[in-house]
């Protein structure tokens, strides 16, 4: 299934045959895809934006104001990490980060250290937990680092994940997400061209979850709404960057 995908995907010759959609069904999902990133669009906008958080956001101004005025032992106090404190200190950020930590974050949060001595702390630390080959490993993911599970260890890790209640993806969204985020930026006619079924659906979900995102207009007939992954797509497949996604020959070798 999932090498099928992928061919359809990356091969537009070996896609299955698109259904015959009328102008009008076809309207209705380029409609229905606008719909859908206007809404998205709406729930992201800045809090500022709500007209019931205006009073909230000038209170908070004036808070922010009259804290600016106060002397520096009376606000945040600044501190600086020692030389000894940067891998554990190190080690602790990125256990309690939800999200990767960027290096230029990590050394704002140490204080007034030099970089390239983070930078050499954070390899030592790095080094150490390959070393001790446990079940965690500090890794690169999303323009960040974090402290994560060993990818041996993830069929245990799915076993435990499948014994408590998650709202999963079914599979015309994990079909309609790996057509996005190997062809993207893309359009909803032209995932409806590889999956031969309609997708409106899948990529209502998967705005939703905050696993794609719209990505501008295509500038053709129409100015139809393109779509492709977002940040929270590589935290939850632990990728790096896009260019870590499986190649087809990945595909072919799970296949057997």
């Amino acid at each position: 299934m999932a090498s099928d995908i992928y061919r359809r995907a990356m091969n537009k010759e070996s896609k299955q045959p698109a259904p015959a959609l009328s102008e009008e069904e076809l309207i209705g999902e380029l409609e229905a895809g606008e719909h859908l990133a206007a809404e998205m669009a709406v729930d992201d906008r800045a809090p500022s934006d709500h007209p019931a958080l205006i009073a909230d956001d000038h209170q908070t101004a004036a808070i922010e104001s009259s804290s600016a005025n106060l002397p520096a032992s009376e606000t945040e106090e600044e501190i600086t990490a020692t030389r000894a404190e940067f891998k554990p200190v190190i080690e602790a950020l990125l256990f309690v980060a939800e999200d990767p930590l960027p290096f230029k974050q990590l050394c704002k949060l140490l204080g007034e250290v030099a970089e390239i001595d983070v930078r050499t702390a954070l390899d030592e630390l790095i080094a150490e937990y390959e070393a001790r080959q446990g079940g965690l490993e500090i890794r690169e993911i999303a323009g960040g680092w974090r402290l994560s599970t060993r990818p041996q260890h993830h069929e245990f890790i799915r076993k435990y994940l499948k014994s408590r209640p998650s709202a999963r993806l079914s599979l015309p969204a994990l079909e309609t997400l790996a057509v996005i985020a190997y062809k993207q930026p893309i359009t909803i006619p032209e995932i409806l061209e590889i999956r031969g079924v309609t997708s409106t659906s899948a990529i209502k979900t998967l705005l939703e979850k905050r696993l794609i995102t719209p990505k501008g207009r295509k500038e053709t007939v129409g100015r139809p709404m393109t779509y492709g992954t977002s940040k929270e797509f590589l935290l939850q497949f632990g990728l790096r960057d896009l260019s870590e996604l499986p190649s087809m020959e990945d595909f072919e070798d799970l296949a057997g």
